[in-house]
C-alpha cells in the first residue's frame, strides 16, 4: 500500500508562488498533481516520469509551473509560479502504476489527502 503526504498548499497573493510537496511511501511511481475547484471535476496539472526524465503539463500552467522528484527521498514536488485567481483549488498527488494515461485521473492507483492552495486576486 503506498501513502501520499501533500504539504505546502495555504493562502498567497496572484502573482505569487507557492511550493507543494508530496512524500511517498513504498516503491517508486510515475507521479502527477491534479487539482480540484469547486463545482469542477479534478483537473490534470502535471506529471512526472519515475526517473523524472519525462514531465507534463496542462497548458495552462505551462512555463510557471514546475514538477520535480527526488526519488532519493521519495518525494514530488510543484513549484508554482506566477499565480493566478484560477489556480485556485485542492491539489492532490497522485501515484499510477504502468497502465493507463498519464493525464486521467483513472488511471492513478493512490491519492494523497489534498491541500488547499488559494490564490487572492
Amino acid at each position: 500500500q503506498v501513502q501520499l503526504v501533500e504539504s505546502g498548499g495555504g493562502l498567497v497573493q496572484a502573482g505569487g508562488s507557492l511550493g507543494l510537496s508530496c512524500a511517498a511511501s513504498g516503491r517508486t511511481y510515475d507521479m502527477g498533481w491534479f487539482r480540484q475547484a469547486p463545482g469542477k471535476e479534478r483537473e490534470f496539472v502535471a506529471a512526472i516520469s519515475r526517473s523524472g526524465g519525462t514531465t507534463y503539463y496542462v497548458d495552462s500552467v505551462k512555463g510557471r509551473f514546475t514538477i520535480s522528484r527526488d526519488n532519493a527521498k521519495n518525494t514530488v514536488y510543484l513549484q508554482m509560479n506566477s499565480l493566478k485567481s484560477e489556480d485556485t483549488a485542492v491539489y492532490y498527488c497522485a501515484a499510477r502504476g504502468y497502465s493507463g494515461v498519464y493525464y486521467s485521473p483513472e488511471s492513478y492507483d493512490y491519492w494523497g489527502q489534498g491541500t488547499q492552495v488559494t490564490v487572492s486576486s
